[in-house]
């Protein structure tokens, strides 16, 4: 086609093309995308299954160069995107650490997109700007950090990441500009339940995967503090150096918070940064009966919190906060990009955030969870979360009143998660009959019946094994915000869970 031609077609169509947002949103209500009502839980599948094979011969993906698609059918390509796609929104959808989203947060996401903004100077994000600068502040007070900073990011690992370059470029300032040449092996410590993200950082920021090293935790998943001190003291010994140790405020599996306040008096006696990783748990920092999960939180020098994680801000809002003055932040990943942060503008540029961030374009993420705190304000959410881990203990409650057919991996979780196994009908045995065989039977379980979930789209509830005390495959059931669940829902879960796993032969 002549290019001509082609770009006169685009502008003459444009105003026409605008009418698929009116035209998606009628789609969206139509599929019941935001499933909220409990009386439709029973009618609205969480997900339409397909394999990978069969979803591709369904829904045409392929792209070419010359292949156009009316507008009609762009909203049918559109249509079956929705209707194959998961309802993260379904009040039965329990599969990750979010899920349902506050409407308050939805429509501070589509004002951003539609302003279709990015957040690194005043000059181009002024409201943004101002937005992002107070919610830092804000959830600095709720930490206990008097002179904090802070940036949002591209997920909890890239907060987590944060955390270890501050503490690196603090230690050893000229890593910034000659590099690690020639220093001692930088060792950083965090407990072998702790996320995945500082196994990777290691590996991304040259540091070396050996080099991080993983603290024993105890039976609930803690970080056990004497051993943390003797591979402290180990890795000295063997002329490495010490910089950093990662505290986890919610593990992933089972919700542990490790003792933060235990963890800080050994940073402080050995002179290291300590980080706590809350992107699960900083939630507690809203909370009024659970606040002492995170006791100690002000003495760390750095935390991350994905506040879309329990919450309930869309996908994705993630914060790194650092109690660090003298615009550390800012020193450790600026890079003097002339061209955009002009020193001689016509206003206040220590509004210009973007200096502070290792990205240059940025969503803007902080925008969804102030409208989300301004419509509720943050004692609201307070309730809302001792709400979710107070179902998470009257699951567990529920789940003792049905001891033939589930079993808890701990008797009680410190936040909203709980996790216990399913047993069989042809698996109830009398206790000394519940060999290393039968366990390992029991272990194949739980996928078995994630099969039978998604296929029938009734439930959506993760597993997991744990690896670092030899436990296979059990369900983990995570309570959030929203859903703002009743109780008989619990009984639902259970019962769904039983009805699929009748038939299971493990």
């Amino acid at each position: 086609m002549d290019q001509a031609l082609a770009v006169n077609r685009v502008r003459e169509g444009l105003m026409d093309d605008w009418s698929i947002l009116e035209n998606v949103f009628k789609l969206l209500q139509k599929d019941d995308t935001f499933c909220v009502d409990p009386q439709k839980w029973n009618k609205q599948k969480i997900v339409s299954f397909l394999q990978p094979d069969d979803l591709k011969e369904l829904i045409n993906l392929k792209i070419r160069e010359t292949e156009t698609s009316t507008l009609a059918e762009i909203e049918q390509l559109c249509q079956s995107v929705i209707q194959y796609s998961v309802k993260t929104s379904h009040g039965r959808f329990h599969n990750q650490l979010f899920g349902q989203v506050d409407p308050f947060g939805l429509a501070g996401a589509l004002i951003t997109e539609a302003m279709n903004g990015s957040s690194y100077t005043y000059e181009v994000a002024p409201v943004f700007s101002l937005i992002e600068t107070e919610l830092i502040a804000t959830v600095c007070r709720l930490a206990g950090y008097d002179h904090g900073d802070g940036i949002f990011g591209p997920g909890g690992s890239m907060s987590n990441m944060y955390g270890i370059v501050m503490a690196r470029y603090k230690y050893a300032p000229e890593v910034k500009t000659t590099g690690m040449f020639g220093m001692r092996p930088l060792v950083l410590f965090t407990s072998d339940e702790s996320h995945y993200s500082f196994v990777k950082a290691s590996h991304w920021l040259g540091i070396g995967s050996d080099n991080c090293v993983a603290v024993r935790t105890n039976e609930r998943g803690q970080m056990l503090l004497d051993d943390l001190e003797a591979k402290i003291i180990e890795s000295k010994a063997r002329g490495a150096q010490p910089f950093f140790v990662n505290c986890t405020a919610g593990t992933t599996v089972l919700g542990a918070f490790d003792d933060i306040n235990g963890a800080a008096d050994l940073a402080e006696r050995h002179g290291l940064w300590l980080h706590v990783d809350a992107c699960l748990g900083g939630a507690a920092l809203l909370s009024h009966k659970h606040r002492s999960l995170i006791a100690g939180l002000q003495r760390a020098n750095s935390f991350a919190w994905n506040p879309h994680k329990t919450v309930g801000v869309p996908l994705q809002c993630s914060l790194f906060l650092t109690r660090e003055s003298g615009n550390l932040l800012e020193r450790c990943n600026s890079a003097e990009a002339h061209y955009l942060f002009h020193q001689d503008k016509f206003y206040d540029v220590s509004y210009d955030t973007g200096n502070k961030s290792v990205q240059c374009g940025r969503k803007i993420d902080a925008f969804k969870f102030w409208l989300m705190l301004k419509a509720r304000g943050y004692g609201q959410y307070g309730h809302l979360v001792d709400h979710a881990i107070d179902m998470g203990r009257l699951l567990e409650d529920k789940l003792r009143e049905r001891p033939d057919r589930f079993r808890l991996v701990l008797q009680k979780h410190e936040y909203s998660n709980v996790c216990f196994w399913y047993i069989p009908k042809d698996m109830r045995v009398p206790a000394n009959e519940e060999t290393t065989d039968w366990w390992t039977r029991l272990y194949t379980v739980a996928p078995k019946i994630k099969e039978q979930m998604a296929y029938s789209g009734t439930l959506m509830v993760g597993y997991s094994p744990l690896k670092a005390h030899n436990l296979g495959n059990f369900f983990r059931m995570v309570f959030t915000c929203f859903p703002v669940l009743q109780i008989h829902e619990l009984d639902f879960i259970l019962d769904e869970i039983e009805r699929l796993g009748e038939k299971i032969v493990a």
